[in-house]
């Protein structure tokens, strides 16, 4: 999708800012900005954009997401039906790449810095230890005052330029496009769409007459501003919210394949697999293992 450039509300006062949302839903449209973004989902579950890659997000899950690299969460459908014990819970840490001034980054001593902003430009998932750690001094960060602020944004850059335990969002740097706000909308407007109705079939013809283009020229613009097609970017809706439904554990493989918008069950395999690398089966049995692994750390 191609993002609309948002300007970061800055405060001349504070060097970075730092945010605690609880919100009955995400209602962030596809942007970027030259600020670096730590987000920590508290609380809620839905579907994150970040770059070109499409995945589900869930509580305790933090992101680093560099400079101008376009990205947004979306809330689950469950979250629109005005149900008051329905919220998702954040906090978000912004900052630019020089707030703690150019003189840092200069000290030997800080290397690892401008090695840590150039991998954020691909974005990174922070796990094990690393993310029990940066959860902590985000909260920290909430009530932090003159130089403890400053103190626990170094802790927070320190544990994620030291960390091994993450893993990068987008593969290669991918060449994202700057926009003006009626292209942007125009993009929501397909993803809102796409969200809504990945159940069922959606035909090019539909989805080029939401978007007031004619057929042609929407296959042309989406693959431009997504590098990718539009059938891939459904097919990659409907996976995500297969991984989830798998996760929960509630409902048959082949019956979560009809429920996605696949139409058969080895079609939905044959694309489960070039999506995610795994067969549903192994994908659901490394989630379990990882889940097992994350309660024995957690107990001892």
């Amino acid at each position: 999708m191609k993002p609309l450039f948002r300007k970061v509300t800055d405060k001349l006062e504070n060097s970075y800012i730092v945010r605690h949302d609880i919100l009955p839903h995400f209602k962030n449209i596809w942007h970027y900005h030259p600020e670096l973004e730590l987000h920590y989902i508290i609380k809620g579950e839905g579907v994150r954009f970040i770059g070109d890659k499409i995945a589900n997000f869930s509580p305790g899950e933090i992101v680093l997401v560099g400079e101008n690299l376009p990205h947004t969460w979306r809330s689950g459908k469950e979250y629109y039906n005005n149900d008051p014990d329905l919220t998702i819970e954040v906090i978000v840490i912004q900052f630019l790449p020089d707030c703690l001034g150019d003189d840092l980054l200069k000290l030997p001593e800080a290397y690892l810095i401008p090695r840590l902003f150039e991998k954020a430009k691909s974005g990174m998932v922070i796990t094990g230890q690393a993310n029990a750690r940066l959860a902590n001094l985000m909260h920290r960060a909430l009530d932090a005052t003159n130089l403890d602020k400053i103190i626990i944004l170094l802790s927070i850059l320190q544990t994620l330029a030291e960390t091994e335990e993450y893993e990068l969002i987008v593969n290669g740097r991918a060449v994202f496009y700057q926009s003006d706000e009626t292209d942007t909308q125009r993009l929501n407007t397909v993803c809102n769409y796409t969200l809504a109705n990945y159940k069922k079939e959606i035909s090019l013809e539909e989805i080029s007459a939401i978007s007031n283009l004619s057929v042609t020229s929407f296959c042309r613009y989406f693959k431009l501003m997504t590098n990718k097609t539009y059938y891939d970017f459904l097919i990659e809706i409907r996976i995500s919210h297969a991984c989830r439904a798998l996760i929960e554990g509630k409902t048959l493989t082949e019956v979560i394949c009809f429920d996605c918008g696949f139409n058969n069950v080895s079609n939905f395999y044959r694309h489960f697999k070039k999506v995610t690398g795994v067969t549903p089966l192994e994908y659901k049995r490394q989630y379990l293992n990882k889940s097992k692994s994350l309660l024995s750390k957690a107990s001892v």
